[in-house]
C-alpha cells in the first residue's frame, strides 16, 4: 500500500453555489473537530456544504448547517447527528483578524470545500461579500463568453 504524502489533497465536498452567490475576498484553511463516525462519512464524500456558514462565538469559530450523512454501517446508537454545529480550528490571531473583518457590514464566512490533507479533514473558508442579482448575471455572461471563445479557438485549430 502506497504511503500518502502529507501535502496530497483529496476534495470530498465542494460548495460551488458559494462562488456563484458571493465575491470571495480571502480564503483560510481550518481543521474540523469531528466525532465518531463523521470522518468515515467524509471519506466517502457524503458531505453537503450548500447553505452552511461559519460564525465567531466566544473566541472560537463554529460551522453551522453543514450536513455530514450518518455512517450506514454503524448502528443508530453510535452514529452522529448530521447537522450539529462543529468547531473549527484556527490560530488565535487568525480568529481575531476574522472577527474584526466580520464586524464590517456585508461580510460573512462561508465554507468553500472540505478535503483530506493526508489523514486530516480540513475545510477551506472564504471571507465573502454577497453578490447582487446583476453581479450574478454578469458572472454568467462572462462564463458563457469564455466558453464560446474556447470553442472558437478549438475549432480554429482543427
Amino acid at each position: 500500500m502506497a504511503k500518502e504524502s502529507k501535502d496530497s489533497i483529496e476534495v470530498m465536498g465542494d460548495n460551488r453555489k458559494a462562488r456563484h452567490d458571493y465575491f470571495i475576498q480571502e480564503t483560510y484553511e481550518a481543521g474540523i473537530v469531528l466525532r465518531g463516525t463523521e470522518i468515515k462519512s467524509i471519506r466517502r464524500g457524503q458531505v453537503q456544504l450548500r447553505g452552511s456558514y461559519a460564525r465567531v462565538q466566544n473566541g472560537e469559530i463554529w460551522l453551522y448547517d453543514a450536513h455530514i450523512a450518518p455512517y450506514a454501517e454503524t448502528g443508530e446508537l453510535f452514529n452522529h447527528e448530521p447537522m450539529r454545529p462543529r468547531k473549527l480550528l484556527l490560530h488565535r490571531r487568525e480568529i481575531l483578524k476574522l472577527h474584526q473583518k466580520l464586524a464590517t457590514k456585508g461580510l460573512t464566512l462561508v465554507p468553500l470545500r472540505i478535503y483530506l490533507r493526508g489523514r486530516l479533514a480540513k475545510i477551506e473558508l472564504g471571507l465573502a461579500q454577497g453578490k447582487k442579482l446583476y453581479d450574478k448575471r454578469d458572472s454568467i455572461a462572462d462564463r458563457d463568453a469564455k466558453r464560446q471563445i474556447e470553442r472558437a479557438m478549438k475549432n480554429r485549430y482543427e
